[in-house]
């Protein structure tokens, strides 16, 4: 059987292309067999109200958040790692398989692996699935985000050793203890990037009566976040209204302001993160006491956060190489040996054979 498959997919590998999709709230990466990652844009799509008809699509739409005409909307499909309108959904997708594909299209639709956030129902499995389908996939097989990312860093996910890894993406975190190719124990906390943008906006609004956007809420963070306090204080210049005046108005954020703002969020993150060790078995509870704790996801990124999660679990924790891609990477991987990793698979439909 497992040779019938692998000659199946080398065959249909002449005429169709391989894709991996990290479909996250924030960003949608996509791998393409044979050319890496050839796309890395944000999950938005610009609207016509008017008609119907989808504008813009990934970076294009991001830059009109907050610059449209009324009948103009940018929105974000994908919220809380959770489908929340299909029909955009899977203009995304299609938008995003026909881009990927350009100038080297073949006659089948492609193979694809779809991660998703731990815990998804059985409903949202399926939107995910059809989304992809719509948008011309030949079959559909997801994974769930802390599995996808710890097979990109090359955890040893098939092996009777636990590893422990922390997905710190746009909408959610995932958190993922792993052992002999399935999650032991999981949990998904609405707790990530956009909840720390929320925070950073409601703490200057607070503070200095100034609202600024989404987007420079995240250029703050990107730029100035800092969970412990360094040798030299970070700052940055946000641009906002005035909420007395009404008027333009700049404001200096530092560092010491995103403590104070994401404080609160980074503390319940620990308490989610703590939950998951508690119910953890013991023996592989000793496997991460040994091995750490790897943080995947854009959150990763935020100064000081390892070592601040270190001291507040008493675990060696380690931010993966390259955590943006890891989910990605992950999907790579898995479609150059589907045998090996079909068990790891949330859902997995079988290979559609074209009929005359």
């Amino acid at each position: 059987m497992k040779r019938a498959r692998r000659i199946a997919d080398k065959m249909f590998g002449l005429f169709s292309h391989d894709i991996g999709i990290d479909l996250g709230t924030a960003n949608t990466l996509v791998w393409v067999a044979g050319r890496g990652i050839v796309i890395n844009e944000p999950s938005i799509v610009a609207l016509n109200q008017k008609t119907g008809q989808v504008v813009a699509v990934g970076k294009q739409a991001k830059d009109m958040l907050g610059r449209t005409p009324a009948h103009i909307i940018a929105v974000q499909p994908v919220v809380d790692g959770v489908i929340s309108d299909f029909e955009i959904t899977s203009e995304m997708l299609s938008y995003l398989i026909n881009k990927s594909q350009a100038g080297n299209r073949k006659m089948l639709g492609p193979r694809v692996v779809v991660g998703v956030p731990s815990g998804i129902t059985s409903v949202e499995v399926r939107a995910v699935r059809d989304a992809a389908r719509a948008a011309g996939a030949r079959s559909v097989h997801i994974i769930e985000e802390p599995m996808a990312a710890a097979i990109g860093i090359e955890l040893p996910v098939h092996q009777p050793i636990g590893s422990m890894i922390v997905d710190i993406g746009g909408g959610t975190t995932d958190i993922g203890v792993i052992s002999l190719g399935g999650l032991v124990v999981s949990r998904n906390v609405r707790i990530a990037g956009d909840k720390f943008n929320a925070d950073i906006i409601a703490h200057i609004r607070n503070e200095s009566k100034v609202l600024i956007g989404e987007k420079t809420a995240e250029e703050v963070k990107i730029a100035v976040a800092s969970i412990l306090r360094g040798h030299q204080a970070l700052e940055i210049i946000a641009r906002g209204r005035d909420l007395v005046t009404g008027l333009p108005r700049e404001v200096i954020i530092s560092d010491e302001d995103i403590r104070n703002a994401i404080g609160h969020s980074i503390d319940e993150l620990v308490e989610a993160i703590k939950e998951v060790l508690e119910t953890t078995p013991p023996e592989i509870l000793a496997d991460v006491m040994r091995r750490g704790i790897y943080l995947a996801g854009g959150g990763a990124l935020i100064r000081g956060l390892p070592e601040f999660f270190s001291s507040a679990l008493g675990v060696p924790v380690a931010v993966a190489t390259d955590p943006l891609t890891a989910v990605v990477r992950g999907t790579a991987i898995i479609l150059a040996d589907m045998d090996l990793y079909r068990d790891t698979l949330l859902k997995a439909d079988e290979e559609l054979v074209p009929t005359e």
